[in-house]
């Protein structure tokens, strides 16, 4: 039997504030008070709660091209036995940093960054192929990062 994850109802200040964080994740408290209607301790609690729900995260996305990290890839996993166990292995990667769950021609798809091409090789050959119920898999090397944004609102 799988479990469900409880979501959180998000009122209209709660979704502004994220939207606020979107465009900016450095603004202060205070200037998305003024932009929400709240104090800045009202938005500093709600932002708490937010990310204690595992709503939101606010994180530093960096170009990995520009720190060092010159290969990324999106990796097909085809899995024999629980797909969610061996999902969860690979978010325990450190190069791994998005693992889903996918219906169609993959059970996984995991974007892995690495430094370069050996990088990559000795990832796929030393841990990600080693890992039990891996049966398969295919990569999809990035040739350039044309597009990523975070900004898309809330519902």
């Amino acid at each position: 039997m799988g479990t469900k994850r409880a979501t959180l109802a998000l009122d209209s200040t709660s979704k502004a504030i994220i939207e606020q964080l979107q465009l900016d994740g450095r603004r202060s408290y205070a200037e998305i008070g003024k932009a929400v209607g709240l104090s800045e301790a009202a938005v500093r609690q709600r932002v708490q709660k937010l990310t204690d729900a595992g709503v939101m995260q606010i994180v530093a996305v960096t170009d990995p091209m520009r720190i060092g990290f010159h290969r990324q890839a999106m990796l097909g996993i085809r899995v024999s036995g629980d797909t969610r166990v061996v999902a969860d292995r690979l978010a325990e990667v450190p190069e791994v940093s998005y693992v889903v769950l996918s219906a169609g021609s993959f059970d996984l798809l995991a974007e892995v960054v690495c430094e370069d091409d050996d990088a990559l090789i000795e990832l796929l050959n030393d841990t990600i192929r080693q890992l039990e119920g891996v049966s398969s898999t295919e990569t999809f090397v990035y040739l350039k990062l044309n597009k990523q944004k975070y900004d898309w609102g809330t519902r």
